[in-house]
């Protein structure tokens, strides 16, 4: 069967996250629905990454496998066109053989996050920011995430209910960084690893956010790491200020220049 990887890029408010659930819209639902129109079966399909409800994403990648041969660009126009007008996009398609897995063969996971501080209540940005009044201290946030950074068990900073078989994971990035936007100061961290635990990226952010506000140390971040009890972690942020930015291939499958997704 003809395989092909899917560029999406979605909105994650309508939705209980990307895995298909009975009764409930689901991202992955939906793309599934749309292929049905296309090719009439049951299609299942496999993502890089299970967002949770209400996270978005700019670049989640996917494979379906075809019944018959599409050209790239009509297969994301029609799933386009039977995705109206759930708030999903397929941004890029390429035939690949069917030894890709979107979700096995990445190498690694990009998450932006971004915080908006201002004391103006949120309009136009709305479920797309974690708003929040206070200005952070982006230096005291960085020296405290620098300690994350490496191989760890992050038993704190994982959800309860998470299915992976080992805390121990490595954390190849998170930089904070200041950003000036028309809508006010925006804080985004750039998380990168080859995978995650189940709530880790937000769990790193409720955690930086004391730091940021000054009700914790750096010192206190460490403390928390090497508890290794969830009870340790600070406040989880809210999900609808987390993007699924991009993965990365061994080879890039929409044979492209490879470039980093971000809102700087």
């Amino acid at each position: 069967m003809p395989r092909y990887a899917l560029k999406i890029e979605y909105h994650g408010a309508p939705f209980v996250g990307w895995q298909r659930q009975t009764s409930l819209p689901s991202v992955q639902g939906a793309i599934e629905d749309a292929l049905a129109k296309l090719e009439p079966r049951e299609h299942k399909i496999a993502a890089a990454g299970r967002t949770d409800k209400g996270v978005h994403a700019l670049a989640q990648v996917a494979h379906c496998d075809m019944d018959r041969e599409w050209t790239p660009f009509r297969l994301s126009e029609a799933l386009n066109y039977h995705l109206k007008p759930h708030p999903i996009a397929i941004v890029d398609c390429a035939a690949v053989t069917e030894e890709f897995h979107a979700r096995f063969s990445a190498q690694e996971r990009r998450y932006l996050f971004r915080i908006l501080c201002r004391r103006a209540p949120v309009t136009h940005l709305a479920g797309l920011v974690w708003h929040i009044k206070p200005d952070l201290d982006v230096d005291r946030m960085q020296e405290a995430a620098n300690l994350l950074i490496g191989r760890h068990d992050f038993t704190t900073f994982r959800s309860t209910i998470c299915q992976s078989l080992s805390p121990v994971k490595s954390l190849d990035e998170l930089r904070i960084s200041k950003v000036e936007t028309d809508a006010g100061t925006e804080v985004h961290f750039n998380v990168r690893a080859r995978s995650f635990l189940h709530n880790q990226v937000r769990s790193f952010v409720g955690t930086l956010e004391h730091v940021g506000s000054g009700s914790w140390t750096p010192a206190d971040v460490q403390t928390a790491l090497d508890a290794r009890r969830r009870d340790a972690c600070g406040t989880v942020s809210p999900p609808h200020g987390l993007y699924l930015a991009g993965v990365e291939y061994p080879v890039d499958p929409f044979h492209k220049s490879k470039h980093i997704v971000s809102l700087q």
